[in-house]
């Protein structure tokens, strides 16, 4: 039993599809394939149900994943203690991403750590789920830090840091009814069709609670995954969308209003997940909390 075969095989259980494991791996299908094949016949067990379109895990497929997640991060804690003794940082660190990372610019954090770590290597995650995937990713140590809008408390496996607050905004045509106000109340929008990412997301959260505590109904016939979708729909007059200022004021030909009442915020948090953390992930933790910290004078 080799480790890559093991981190083949945690690939394809994560993403329930072997073309989908190869490319998170960053390998063809065929070597995943035969990869799985062979780690099945030294166990002589089946791990995945091949017989129906979506594959699954077999029991004997569900017991082996914890362990297989155990024993390579076992092998990372090898290799980075190894090359920490050394006196450089060396490994990969998994990073989940959000469409919007509000004032952190995340491509300047991540370049600056580059420079400094060349031997190490940033993997990006973006999840369907949104935060609500990330955090348990990162219980799960499918990742390593998350970029979180999350305003619940940690748990005993995560860890949240909050990095930086935004107020949301309406964001709609410019011949809107309420596109010339200078302010809106949660109230005022009811009566309005929204266009919002799906349960799961920060931004949904914030506005779901927002309208349930004033007991207001909301309408929301459209769940989209990305801003681009999103303001396609406003565009077409389908509705509005409440989203962090920094996010709407990068959409051209569409105005923004601010929700005032009440003030509707948005929080950008860390998730780090508690127990061991490689000495490569904690840098990159810290460069992201610097940059937080300091955006305009770490700008460059």
């Amino acid at each position: 039993m080799e480790l890559r075969q093991l981190e083949y095989f945690v690939a394809v259980a994560d993403e329930l599809s072997f073309s989908r494991g190869a490319r998170r791996s960053h390998t063809v299908q065929s070597a995943v394939s035969a990869a799985i094949a062979r780690l099945e016949r030294e166990l002589c067990v089946e791990l995945f149900d091949r017989s129906k379109r979506q594959i699954a895990l077999t029991p004997a497929g569900a017991a082996l994943l914890p362990e297989a997640r155990a024993t390579l991060e076992a092998g990372r804690r090898a290799r980075d203690s190894v090359a920490t003794d050394r006196g450089y940082l060396h490994g990969a660190v998994t990073l989940g991403i959000l469409m919007s990372t509000g004032p952190l610019d995340v491509p300047a954090v991540l370049g600056r750590f580059h420079r400094a770590h060349p031997r190490v290597t940033v993997q990006l995650r973006q999840a369907a789920a949104g935060s609500v995937g990330h955090i348990r990713a990162v219980a799960d140590s499918e990742l390593d830090l998350a970029l979180v809008s999350h305003t619940g408390p940690a748990t005993s496996a995560v860890g949240l840091h909050r990095l930086a607050e935004e107020p949301m905004c309406m964001v709609c045509r410019p011949d809107h009814r309420l596109a010339r106000r200078r302010r809106l109340g949660v109230a005022e929008l009811s009566d309005e069709t929204f266009i919002d990412f799906a349960p799961g997301w920060g931004s949904r959260t914030a506005t779901d609670t927002a309208f349930q505590a004033a007991g207001l109904p909301r309408s929301v016939p459209f769940e989209v995954a990305d801003y681009a979708t999103a303001m396609g729909l406003i565009r077409h007059g389908l509705g509005i969308a409440l989203m962090p200022t920094t996010a709407a004021a990068r959409q051209t030909g569409l105005s923004a209003v601010p929700v005032t009442e009440p003030a509707l915020t948005w929080t950008l948090s860390l998730a780090t997940r508690a127990g061991h953390t490689s000495p490569a992930a904690m840098a990159l933790a810290e460069e992201i909390r610097l940059a937080a910290n300091a955006p305009a004078a770490r700008s460059n």
